[in-house]
């Protein structure tokens, strides 16, 4: 799940963005490593509140496949990555993916089998309404295939826990008028979450409007590594048209008023008789000042608010951080009273995707200095993973993950104080493995055990200090499509191997969390105890 672009360094944060530094030295003791040393015992799911939620997950682009079959149209993924391979890293699609869409059965086995409590995974839109509208009819064989899909997870004892939109966006509304830089997509998104709660919610009982929006800002809008690969021609990312400097902020306010919408629509409609909860998801990264100056202190938390904030605060307080309209100001959009009202509490929970911590260095100077205006370059922050030469995390395959597990507990800490410590899923934390190695080897994933297990006890130590977390999923439960680096890395417990036929082979750390998630032998809950 990364975003990356060397020409300004912006990096990836599981599906975002930060700067990417390309540091792959693995020899430096990290800063934050000794942090691992505070663990002091083994833990399990008994160790958790009672009724906490373990999961894992996918999405559709990711993982479904068959893009042009039982009467599914084509997305921006679709059309990004057939007509852009050299935008992905090996030149992939997820035209087949790993099949999930005709291999759901076998893999909600393996689910079941580790134990599972609930699976999040996403709906395609162009799946079930192939014109993008519901005027334009709905597609029988996408309604049946997830009727069936909710229905087996159900069967089996694991709860669906459902996302409306991971990205997918249907080609046909981005050609009609520019999908989410159109203010007509709210209306459009509106009108497909209300099928999708009349559909699927008598059973659907965990909502997510849409996932990781400030991903799709970014790296769609602002540097032009996702779909639809919109930026500023003076970026050099090979963007055919866009402005960095606008269209992301455009793109977050449309994105921002259909997740109000959405939400508005279920609490009105189906919440009261549904019984279900609804929420958004965003992806951060815990930002951590490179000195002990007061600047560098100061621009953590900016940047903070010009990645997390972003979304965070206009659904909490409804408005903008104050720092993003001093520091955009008039291309930032402004919302109407009845727009503010509206977004203003417009969440059940949040959902948080936590990958990596990153350095956050005061760059006003040198900005205010630079030609360039966009999103990039806003925040007046240079970011970094590495600090008199130690990474600031345990190294990964990825450059932009350095495993830091205590900034899990950090980030959950300011959430509480920040947003009035509302209800919390992490959907999603997790690790890659390079894909370039012999199955074997992949399922020997030692390191994703490692981070699994340390920042679920920083979750835990979060917990009790009074953040309300909810449940864990971790990304992912199958290695599958990861968006810019296609098939070159996998986050999945589970490995998939596309040398043979996608035969699915379950890792050390499948039998890992099946063994955390195993019922006590006791039955008290040793939460109180810890």
């Amino acid at each position: 799940m990364t975003i990356q672009n060397q020409l300004l360094l912006i990096c990836s944060i599981g599906a975002l963005a930060g700067l990417l530094v390309l540091a792959t030295s693995r020899s430096c003791r990290a800063d934050a490593a000794a942090e691992a040393e505070e663990i002091q015992m083994p833990i399990n799911r008994s160790n958790f509140p009672p009724g906490f939620i373990f999961g894992a997950g996918t999405s559709a682009y990711a993982a479904e496949g068959n893009v042009n079959i039982d009467g599914k149209s084509p997305s921006i993924w679709d059309t990004f990555a057939n007509n852009h391979p050299e935008k992905i890293h090996d030149g992939s699609n997820a035209n087949v993916a790993i099949d999930f869409y005709h291999r759901y059965k076998e893999d909600i086995k393996l689910m079941k089998e580790t134990g599972l409590d609930s699976f999040r995974f996403s709906i395609s839109w162009p799946r079930l309404l192939p014109k993008g509208k519901i005027s334009g009819g709905v597609n029988p064989l996408g309604v049946q295939f997830y009727n069936n899909l909710i229905d087996e997870l159900i069967a089996n004892g694991i709860k669906p826990f459902v996302t409306l939109f991971h990205w997918d966006l249907p080609q046909v509304l981005e050609d009609e008028y520019g999908g989410f830089l159109s203010s007509e997509i709210v209306k459009d998104f509106g009108d497909y979450a209300d099928f999708c709660f009349k559909t699927f919610g008598d059973r659907v009982k965990q909502w997510v409007t849409m996932a990781e929006p400030n991903s799709i800002s970014i790296g769609g809008y602002a540097i032009g590594v996702y779909a639809p690969g919109r930026c500023s021609s003076s970026l050099g990312s090979n963007c055919a048209a866009g402005d960095s400097a606008t269209e992301p902020y455009i793109v977050s306010h449309n994105l921002l008023l259909s997740h109000a919408t959405a939400v508005k629509l279920y609490k009105e409609k189906y919440q009261g008789h549904q019984k279900g909860e609804i929420g958004i998801t965003i992806v951060t990264q815990w930002f951590i000042p490179k000195t002990e100056s007061p600047a560098d202190q100061e621009t953590a938390s900016r940047m903070l608010d010009f990645l997390f904030g972003w979304f965070a605060h206009p659904i909490t307080y409804g408005e903008y951080p104050e720092v993003m309209t001093t520091l955009v100001g008039s291309r930032l959009p402004n919302f109407s009273k009845t727009e503010s009202e509206m977004l203003k509490g417009s969440y059940d929970f949040l959902g948080i995707n936590y990958y990596a911590p990153m350095y956050a260095e005061d760059s006003s100077s040198s900005t205010s200095n630079s030609d360039t205006i966009s999103y990039s370059t806003d925040s007046r922050v240079t970011l970094s993973t590495h600090k008199d030469g130690n990474p600031i995390g345990t190294p990964t395959t990825l450059p932009w993950i350095f495993l830091y597990p205590k900034g899990i507990k950090d980030f959950m800490l300011y959430i509480k104080s920040k947003y009035n410590n509302p209800a919390i899923y992490i959907t999603e934390n997790g690790v890659a493995d390079a894909k370039d190695v012999e199955q074997a080897q992949a399922r020997k994933d030692d390191l994703r055990i490692k981070c699994y297990q340390e920042h679920l006890w920083y979750l835990l130590e979060a917990i009790k200090e009074g953040v309300h977390v909810k449940g864990y999923y971790a990304w992912s439960f199958l290695d599958n499509f990861e968006w810019d680096a296609g098939f070159t890395v996998g986050f999945g417990m589970v490995y998939v191997d596309h040398k043979d036929n996608l035969q699915r082979y379950p890792k050390d750390s499948f039998f890992w969390y099946k063994s955390f998630l195993a019922p006590p032998k006791s039955p008290a809950n040793a939460f109180d105890e810890l």
